[in-house]
């Protein structure tokens, strides 16, 4: 099963990319992670991603789209794979459809993690992150200790990502990137968008109930 998730920043993108991994047996495959990967593993592409990474630059296509190529030919991406991060373009997806085309693998569904902004901005409003790396929610995941950290005991901060004026900011950016990769993806009959607005099995659920329609 090939899989393009999308879900604007607060949707949890990433948990439901994780929960779609292990059920599905399939790889989770974040650009971010890749990048890491590949410059801890110094390889040329992973050293020219970092040159641009260091000077706060975006990573060019080309880059990007090589990384992505040499990830989804390994071996552990046989049984399939879920992408979070990637498309970002519709240059970016019609090269990974030719990816796709190329080994095998090609994308099946895109699915869209639809939130609306009040509840995006309430849901990174409530989180709380510790130096020591452990993150909480006031609301869903709280600390035993108002404001402290129940692994180190460490006072708990709001990110400056969680800021009201950061978040809408973030906000906008992605709808302008990512409508037109939902279009591309309508266009061609691939999408599917999922309220992501309940909790998480919920939101697990709906997800389970389409991708059962692509085994």
């Amino acid at each position: 099963m090939q899989i393009v998730l999308m879900g604007p920043p607060g949707a949890g993108k990433g948990t439901q990319a994780d929960l779609i991994a292990g059920e599905y047996g399939i790889c989770h495959i974040s650009t971010g992670e890749m990048f890491r990967q590949a410059a801890r593993e110094n390889t040329p592409i992973g050293r020219a991603a970092s040159g641009f990474m260091e000077r706060g630059l975006l990573v060019p296509d080309d880059v990007t789209i090589e990384m992505v190529r040499q990830r989804l030919s390994k071996p552990d991406c046989r049984k399939g794979f879920v992408l979070d991060g990637f498309p970002r373009n519709v240059f970016q997806a019609q090269e990974l459809d030719h990816i796709g085309d190329e080994i095998g693998k090609p994308v099946q569904v895109a699915l869209s993690i639809e939130v609306s902004r009040d509840i995006l901005l309430q849901r990174s409003a409530g989180r709380r992150v510790c130096t020591c790396g452990a993150s909480y929610h006031i609301r869903h995941s709280p600390p035993k200790v108002a404001e402290r950290c129940d692994i180190c005991g460490g006072r708990l901060m709001v990110r400056e990502d969680d800021r009201p004026d950061v978040v809408l900011n973030r906000l906008q950016t992605y709808t302008e990137q990512t409508e037109p990769v939902k279009c591309y993806y309508r266009q061609c009959g691939r999408l599917r968008e999922i309220d992501g607005s309940e909790d998480v099995q919920s939101v697990r659920n709906l997800i389970r109930a389409v991708l059962e329609m692509f085994k």
